[in-house]
């Protein structure tokens, strides 16, 4: 049916169906809350990822002014506030109007007022759309509220209803204004990219290699698989690999920066001994002195729909679990609450003035360096973290310097790095197959670890399922290669020692990884690329060949 009949039966029928009791059935309620919307949202300029079209004929009983309202979803979701474009049917059901009105039940009257001026000082005088206050709608107090909300209309007749055509290109005309008007008025944001997984990398991977930085895809993706599985992750590596910077241009990649707030560095310096230095402190006045990582939280709490990146710059400078742990034990009481996760207190409201939580959407990010000005880390702490290793360096790849694209961020919501899966439950309802297959291998690898007192627990186990099964709903890397990421950066960092319990056990590690047995033969060249971990079994034998030279291995030594 055209849209010129279905506001034609409304005003034919609306008044003998308001008589009787509201139902959905009826025919009227059908027309204004689903035929008409349904009807404009076929039209080309009314884009449905901008605009909401919903019509009312009341609720309980019938209205005296049914309406049917278009709203740019950058202003306002609700009839009750803002300004938006509604079709107004009169009391007497003779006229119709095409209005740019606004929510009467919200806005005060001065604003009001002021609103109706800047848009009337927008339209030029055309005799199609007027300007004035000589609406009429009826005389009810609703009629009387819609009239002084409009600011400008087009009238319609029962007896002279123009064509659909015409219908459509007044509504157009009308549309042009709104949109000169709130670009006027409303500061838009960049529209917030709603990006796959695999998009996602593709993107940050561009975006860094477009900054002159060479970093493969898959250490993009291992990144990015890293920190949506636990929203802090530690960066391990020589001086001068870029640490910090693959940090910096992920978070830029995705519109997080310095000057918007949303990506912030800060300096660990060696003196620092509790909670104190990171989180703020009362001082001799009584008063929160918020430290480094507070502003930054407080801020991500205003904006929980935003990414915030934190890199903590040489965390290692002073020991991670004195300043540190207050917020690793938050971190580990995420939780799920009505749908949205939670976590205990971070600071009481004795200290700051307000009880502070760790919001969801906050990443920290640590860079370390292992020299003998740093200190080593606890099994608390890597437990809690993927450590990725930063070590490779090839200074002869300048190909990728030739004809660096231009890339630009792209605005991208907390969605894409939000976490999906905090506890075992969450992915098992999934992807069972999944989480059986991983136990099974980390199984086999505790029996390995068991005599060193290295083996993982719970934790690690839930976090390495999660990584995997963010990988296999984004299609980033085969299953043997995420899980080679996830023996590297969970289980290794757990091996040191300087016996033959350890001797043993990184040679059954390597043994697991590749199938090759070493019986004690670590110089001579294999070729295990081709194994099914070959990235940890690299680094086993790195390890193994510093304990032959050394006496002791760790998976820092030689890093």
């Amino acid at each position: 049916m055209s849209l010129h009949d279905l506001f034609r039966q409304v005003m034919a029928i609306y008044e003998q169906e308001k008589r009787e009791k509201l139902s959905k059935e009826r025919r009227s309620f059908q027309l204004v809350t689903r035929a008409i919307p349904e009807a404009l949202k076929t039209l080309p300029f009314l884009p449905p990822d901008r605009y909401v079209v919903k019509g009312s004929v009341g609720q309980g009983v019938w209205t005296d002014v049914p309406w049917v309202a278009v709203m740019d979803q950058e202003v306002t979701d609700s009839t009750q506030r803002g300004y938006y474009i509604v079709y107004l049917f009169s009391e007497d059901r003779r006229r119709l109007y095409l209005t740019l009105a606004q929510g009467v039940t919200e806005t005060p009257r001065d604003e009001m007022e002021r609103v109706k001026r800047d848009i009337r000082q927008l339209i030029p005088a055309e005799e199609r759309v007027r300007t004035d206050d000589d609406i009429r709608l009826g005389e009810s107090k609703r009629a009387k509220d819609y009239e002084r909300s409009v600011a400008a209309y087009i009238a319609y007749s029962f007896d002279d209803l123009p064509s659909d055509e015409q219908l459509a290109r007044d509504l157009e005309t009308m549309i042009g204004y709104y949109r000169q008007y709130v670009e006027r008025t409303e500061p838009m944001a960049p529209p917030e990219q709603a990006l796959s997984y695999r998009e996602a990398v593709e993107h940050i991977h561009s975006y860094i290699s477009a900054k002159g930085f060479y970093y493969t895809k898959e250490e993009v993706a291992n990144l990015f698989l890293s920190l949506k599985t636990k929203p802090f992750v530690i960066l391990s590596g020589i001086s001068g690999t870029g640490k910090t910077k693959i940090v910096q241009w992920l978070a830029e990649s995705v519109g997080a920066t310095e000057d918007n707030g949303r990506f912030t560095l800060i300096p660990v310096r060696p003196d620092w001994h509790d909670g104190s230095d990171l989180l703020g402190y009362v001082d001799i006045k009584g008063d929160f002195k918020p430290g480094p990582l507070t502003n930054v939280i407080i801020e991500a709490g205003k904006h929980p729909d935003k990414p915030y990146f934190v890199v903590l710059d040489e965390m290692n400078l002073a020991r991670v679990e004195h300043y540190f742990s207050d917020v690793l034990s938050v971190m580990e009481s995420r939780r799920w609450e009505d749908g949205c996760i939670t976590s205990s207190r971070l600071l009481p409201r004795e200290t700051a003035g307000c009880d502070l939580f760790l919001p969801p959407n906050v990443y920290i990010i640590g860079t370390v360096n292992m020299d003998e000005t740093t200190h080593p880390f606890s099994k608390k702490v890597l437990d809690r973290a993927n450590t990725i290793e930063f070590n490779r360096v090839q200074l002869d790849h300048l190909d990728f310097l030739r004809d660096l694209p231009t890339v630009a961020p792209l605005s991208v919501g907390q969605e894409l790095f939000a976490a999906r899966y905090l506890h075992l439950k969450d992915v098992y309802a999934r992807c069972p197959e999944l989480v059986e297959t991983v136990t099974n291998q980390l199984v086999e690898i505790n029996r390995i670890l068991m005599p060193l007192n290295a083996h993982i627990g719970y934790r690690v186990r839930d976090e390495i399922c999660f990584y995997l099964a963010y990988n296999e709903e984004g299609k980033l890397m085969e299953f043997e290669n995420a899980f080679d990421h996830c023996l590297l950066q969970k289980i290794l960092p757990r091996v040191s020692g300087s016996d033959a319990r350890v001797q043993r056990a990184l040679e059954q590690l390597f043994t697991f990884c590749t199938g090759i047995e070493l019986n004690g033969e670590y110089d001579a060249l294999l070729d295990f690329t081709y194994a099914k971990y070959p990235k940890s079994a690299d680094k086993i034998l790195h390890m193994l060949r510093r304990l032959a030279d050394d006496g002791f291995t760790s998976f820092w030594i030689g890093s």
